[in-house]
């Protein structure tokens, strides 16, 4: 018992030591024990490079200790992604068997796909990691994602091929690819964005400007989130096993100053959607939309398209009652409505 207490408190300690200034303070209210008895545990912890500490006696603070490492790759050379991996997969470490897998998954997806598709002279890949989790960062100094995809769909801005690559089944190269890469990693990890130019995908981080694309990566070393449970969401039995079902973040539809409001902003979001079988329509971020906007997806494209489940998520109460009185004029006799929740 004492045993186990005891890594409940070193437990609690590194997963908190960031959002408080006194940690052991913390720790000895949280557990009913000294603030000496918790500096026990803060030694032992110092002891195996978990935890790093700055000051003296009093003074003394409290942080995760990271490991980092970076190393560039010359697509010149001919580098593929699996030995690429091979270099940085000591480095991530040993890490349950899920949580590997899905960094094995996302990390050669994203790698192949700066060799396949930035037209990149070089490829550089970070990594930083702690006892609670690891980043991944991998970098190239090629095209640029978004303008890649402007280009390719002829798209009359580049923030709408964020929308494009956040639905899935699309490639700039079918030959090579199914398009799918980013959209499974994207939904296997805790956090996930990539940046290029001004733009980012999911707005986790701020864009840099710099030429060439950065995709970020981060995910829980004890995450118990697995590659199969995320192909199955998408690609189970429900859909045969194919790629049936998209997820869609509205709030990369509304550029700044904008609302959506409009049937073209609608029907932008609504494009290649005819692909799949469900959609989820993620409205986390917005706070309203127009009757245009709402009708054109949950009246006018579900009766032209009524074996398409639509469903809606995150949808605060004005965006709720607003697709409720569109889904509502909908003469689809289809057996897919739209659901909420």
């Amino acid at each position: 018992m004492a045993y186990e207490r005891g890594e409940d408190i070193r437990h609690f300690i590194v997963h908190q030591v960031g959002t408080h200034s006194d940690i052991a303070k913390l720790a000895a209210e949280k557990f009913g024990v000294t603030p000496h008895a918790v500096r026990w545990h803060l030694r032992q912890l110092l002891t195996a490079n978990i935890l790093v500490a700055d000051g003296k006696t009093r003074d003394r603070t409290y942080r995760l200790k990271s490991k980092e490492w970076i190393r560039s790759f010359s697509t010149a050379e001919g580098v593929k992604e699996d030995a690429a991996w091979n270099d940085a997969a000591p480095v991530v470490g040993d890490l349950p068997e899920n949580v590997l897998s899905i960094w094995n998954t996302g990390f050669t997806e994203m790698f192949n796909n700066a060799i396949d598709h930035a037209e990149a002279t070089e490829i550089t890949v970070k990594i930083r990691k702690t006892a609670i989790d690891t980043e991944i960062e991998i970098q190239d100094n090629g095209i640029g994602i978004f303008k890649k995809i402007q280009a390719a769909l002829n798209l009359p801005e580049e923030q709408h091929a964020i929308i494009e690559l956040s639905k899935g089944k699309f490639t700039t190269d079918p030959t090579k690819h199914s398009g799918q890469g980013i959209f499974f990693t994207s939904k296997m990890l805790d956090s996930f964005d990539i940046l290029s130019g001004e733009l980012s995908f999911t707005r986790t981080r701020t864009p840099t400007g710099s030429k060439g694309t950065i995709v970020w990566m981060k995910l829980d070393n004890e995450s118990t989130r697995a590659p199969a449970n995320v192909y199955n969401e998408y690609c189970g039995e429900e859909f045969d096993y194919g790629f049936g079902k998209t997820k869609v973040p509205i709030k990369m539809a509304q550029f700044v100053g904008h609302r959506l409001v409009s049937r073209s902003q609608a029907k932008r979001i609504l494009a290649r959607i005819g692909e799949f079988k469900a959609a989820s329509f993620d409205f986390a971020g917005v706070d309203m939309i127009g009757q245009a906007f709402a009708d054109e997806i949950f009246r006018v494209f579900h009766d032209a398209h009524p074996d398409i489940r639509l469903e809606v998520v995150n949808a605060e109460p004005d965006v709720a009652k607003m697709i409720e009185r569109a889904a509502k004029e909908s003469t689809s006799t289809g057996e897919s409505g739209t659901q909420m929740s």
